[in-house]
C-alpha cells in the first residue's frame, strides 16, 4: 500500500509520473548493457565515497608523517564534505550541453589524478588540495548521476537500478574505508591512497567501456534552482528533509565510537566489528528501501531512526547498544536512495537540478551535523549526540508527514 492509500490521509500523495515524463532509455542492442552501465556507475560512485571517507582510518599516520594534528589531519575530511556540497549546482549548471558521459569520465579521472596525487604529496598542503579535488569530483558525479537510471533501464525498474547506484554508497563504507585502512596499516597510508587511485582509473575504464552517450535533456541554469525552490513543493520539502536527516545522523554517527563505549559499554576492542556490521546492515537497508515509495520509505526511515537513536542514547547494555547499532544501520542504509527517489518523484522534468539541490544539502549537512554533535558531547556528554539526532530525525518525519498529506504539484513552470 502506497502513501495514497493510507486510511485518514487528507490528500493523497501524487501519483507517479507518467511514462512521457521520464527520458527514454538509452538505446541498447541487448537490454542487459543497459544494466551493465548502471553496474559502472555504481562502481564510480564506490571509488567516490571511498576517496571522500579514506582518511577516517588514517589521520593519525598521516599526521604523524607530515607534522599535524589529528584536528588538522580532519580537515582531510571537512574539505571534501564542504567543497562537494558547493560544486553539486555549479557542475550540474556548468556542464550545459555537455555530454554527461564525458563530464561523469571527466570527474571520475580528476578524483583518480587527485587519489594519486595525494599518495606522492610531498606536504599537507598539497594532500589538501588534492582532498579539494576530490570534494569536486564527489558533488559533481553523484548529481549527475544521482538521476541516470531512468535513462539506463526501463521505467519499471528505475527503483532497483537506483539503489544499485546508490549501493556504492553503504558498501564503501563496509568494505572500501576499512580495506583501505588495513591497506594504510600494512603499507603505509600512501599506499592506500594510490590503491584507491588505480580504482578510480579502473571505474574510468568501466564508464568508457559501459555507458552510453548520454546527451543533456534539457539546460540547467543558475536561475533555476532557486525558482525550483520556490515552485516545487516537493523538492522544496525533499531539501529540508534531507537537512533535517542528514544533519541527525552525523550529529549521532560522528561520535558513535563514545557512544557504544560510554553509553552502551562496549569494550574499545569491538567497536570496528560492530560498525562493520552496522554498514552491512546499511547495505540491506539500501536495497530495501530502493523498492519503496519513496515518500512512505523517508518517513518510516526518519520514524525509526527517532526511535532508534532515543534509545541508543539512554539504553545501557552491550547487548542492547549492538542491536541497536545494527537497526540504526538498516534504517540509514536506505536514506540516500529514498531521498534521491524523493527528487525524481518530485521533479521528474528537472531530475538534475533537483538531485543537484539534494546533494549540495547531503554534504553540506555533513558538516552541519558533526558541529551539532561536537557542541552537544562538549557540553553535556556522548549521549547528548543520538538525543540530538532524535530530536531532529523528529522534526524530519514531521515534516515528511505534513508532506504526503497535501497533494504536491505533478509539474510546474519550474520543473519543465
Amino acid at each position: 500500500m502506497t502513501a495514497a492509500d493510507a486510511p485518514g490521509d487528507t490528500a493523497p500523495t501524487p501519483d507517479p509520473p507518467p511514462p512521457a515524463a521520464y527520458p527514454p532509455p538509452a538505446a541498447y542492442p541487448a537490454p542487459w548493457k543497459g544494466w551493465a552501465a548502471v553496474l559502472a556507475v555504481a562502481l564510480a560512485i564506490f571509488c567516490l565515497i571511498t576517496s571522500e571517507l579514506l582518511p577516517v582510518g588514517l589521520l593519525t599516520p598521516v599526521g604523524d608523517a607530515l607534522g599535524v594534528s589529528d584536528g588538522t589531519a580532519g580537515l582531510m575530511v571537512t574539505v571534501p564534505g564542504l567543497v562537494a556540497g558547493l560544486c553539486a549546482p555549479l557542475v550540474t549548471v556548468g556542464a550545459g550541453r555537455l555530454d554527461r558521459r564525458l563530464v561523469l569520465c571527466v570527474l571520475i579521472a580528476l578524483t583518480a589524478a587527485a587519489n594519486l596525487a595525494a599518495a606522492v604529496a610531498p606536504g599537507f598542503a598539497v594532500l589538501l588540495a588534492a582532498r579539494l579535488l576530490v570534494g569536486v569530483g564527489v558533488g559533481g558525479f553523484w548529481a549527475l548521476a544521482g538521476g541516470l537510471a531512468v535513462r539506463l533501464v526501463p521505467q519499471r525498474h528505475v527503483g532497483r537500478a537506483t539503489a544499485l547506484v546508490f549501493g556504492g554508497v553503504p558498501t564503501a563504507s563496509v568494505l572500501g574505508v576499512p580495506a583501505g585502512t588495513l591497506l594504510g596499516e600494512l603499507g603505509g597510508w600512501r599506499a592506500a591512497f594510490g590503491a584507491v587511485g588505480v580504482l578510480g582509473l579502473l571505474a574510468l575504464a568501466a564508464l568508457l567501456l559501459l555507458l552510453p552517450p548520454l546527451p543533456p535533456t534539457r539546460d540547467v541554469t543558475f536561475r533555476e534552482l532557486p525558482a525550483l525552490l520556490r515552485g516545487n513543493r516537493g523538492v522544496r520539502a525533499g531539501v529540508i528533509v534531507t537537512f533535517l536527516v542528514v544533519t541527525g545522523q552525523f550529529a549521532a554517527y560522528t561520535f558513535v565510537r563514545p557512544v557504544l563505549q560510554d553509553v552502551s559499554g562496549i569494550d574499545a576492542a569491538y567497536v570496528s566489528t560492530l560498525l562493520l556490521g552496522y554498514g552491512a546492515a546499511g547495505v540491506g537497508g539500501n536495497f530495501l528501501a530502493g523498492a519503496r515509495d519513496a515518500y512512505r520509505a523517508v518517513l518510516v526511515i526518519s520514524s525509526a531512526l527517532t526511535v532508534v537513536l532515543g534509545l541508543i542514547a539512554t539504553l545501557p547494555g552491550a547487548a542492547a547498544g549492538t542491536a541497536l547499532l545494527l537497526a540504526w544501520g538498516l534504517a540509514y542504509g536506505g536514506v540516500s536512495v529514498s531521498l534521491q527517489s524523493w527528487m525524481i518523484k518530485a521533479a521528474p522534468g528537472a531530475a538534475e537540478a533537483a538531485t543537484s539541490l539534494m546533494v549540495a544539502m547531503f554534504n553540506l549537512a555533513i558538516a552541519a551535523g558533526a558541529l551539532a554533535g561536537g557542541f552537544a558531547v562538549d557540553g553535556i556528554g556522548a549521549a547528548a549526540a543520538p538525543l540530538t539526532g532524535a530530536a531532529l530525525m523528529l522534526v524530519a518525519a514531521v515534516t515528511v508527514s505534513l508532506t504526503v498529506m497535501v497533494r504536491m504539484p505533478r509539474a510546474t513552470a519550474a520543473d519543465g
